[in-house]
């Protein structure tokens, strides 16, 4: 590792460690969920949080959104919301006589969508173009959005009444799933204590600037991935695609942000390198929301989670004397 990079990994690490102590200051207990959820910021991805109401789903992104100095905006989805009330609109001005465009609160650095399986799918796919190509059409024109750029979205189970299920294309927009979780005992019982008075958002300040984000999203990028690395994640992909237990398996946009997201864990752990344990790390949380599981693994209840994960064990490992692939990078 170059003086450079360790010096800009060092930073990255410190400030990732600055914005993590201020979410886990609002999330008790999920260390592993914030972690996550600070890998796929630093790999300009998008993220999906699905679970029961009252776990913190909400608290999670607000808490992440205080957490950075940057324009934040809600979109809380209901079944009347329109397209353009997430992108904008033109509106005729009676002074100038002309069309302006009024930004919708998709032009922020950090876009909370709460209970986004709540809108109709129309206007559901009016995230799409935002999400995969950081940009807006309305009415003819694109307007590009800011750096960094990620969608939050949260959604409560589809078994659930009122909820529209997400769409495969939508689901293969966003880099992760994750699901919160019930707290433990002790943490639930230091929630009372916490938040019995007040919400601790109230009392988060920002710890980290838009530019420091920005800088830290091009270290990642920085971050080296061998080649057998890389046919790591592609026999990684493939394997979903060849299993009977699954209808429908992973896509390449899936690799990408697996990769993607790969080189952020190994920047957040302080390499400059990418080794197995990090696609191995991600692998279900990247992957498995994009999967769909045959009828005869849904008759024997295998969900796509338990299909990754038996794959991570049969799919053959990097050799670790490779030069990159699992012990350093070259110089």
């Amino acid at each position: 590792m170059t003086h450079d990079v360790g010096q800009e990994l060092g930073g990255l690490v410190a400030t990732a460690h600055r914005i993590r102590e201020a979410i886990e200051s609002v999330i008790e207990g999920k260390g592993d969920v914030v972690r996550l959820t600070l890998t796929v910021m630093l790999a300009e991805g998008h993220l999906l949080i699905e679970d029961v109401p009252g776990v913190g789903k909400t608290m999670l992104a607000k808490a992440l959104a205080r957490s950075i100095d940057c324009p934040v905006r809600r979109v809380q989805f209901t079944p009347d919301l329109l397209p353009s009330d997430i992108t904008g609109v033109s509106a005729f001005n009676q002074q100038s006589r002309e069309f302006e465009f009024k930004p919708g609160p998709v032009f922020a650095n950090i876009v909370v969508g709460d209970e986004i399986n709540r809108a109709s799918p129309k206007t559901q796919s009016a995230l799409l173009e935002c999400m995969e190509e950081h940009q807006v059409t309305v009415d003819g024109t694109t307007y590009r959005l800011d750096t960094p750029f990620m969608v939050i979205a949260t959604q409560n189970p589809i078994e659930m009444e009122g909820t529209y299920p997400l769409p495969e294309a939508q689901r293969d927009r966003f880099t992760a799933r994750i699901a919160m979780g019930y707290p433990e005992p002790a943490a639930e019982l230091e929630m009372l204590d916490v938040h019995g008075a007040s919400s601790p958002l109230d009392k988060l300040q920002p710890v980290a600037t838009t530019a420091e984000v920005r800088a830290l999203i091009d270290a990642v990028r920085a971050v080296y991935v061998s080649q057998p690395i890389k046919r790591y994640a592609i026999d990684l992909v493939a394997a979903t695609r060849q299993t009977r237990d699954l209808r429908l398996g992973a896509s390449p946009r899936a690799t990408l942000h697996l990769v993607r997201a790969a080189r952020a864990h190994a920047a957040l752990s302080g390499r400059d390198y990418v080794i197995p344990d990090d696609l191995q790390d991600l692998a279900v949380p990247v992957l498995a929301h994009r999967l769909l599981p045959s009828l005869e693994a849904q008759g024997q209840r295998l969900r796509p989670e338990h299909v990754m994960a038996d794959l991570l064990r049969r799919v053959p490992v990097p050799e670790s004397r490779e030069r990159g692939a699992g012990g350093a990078a070259p110089r």
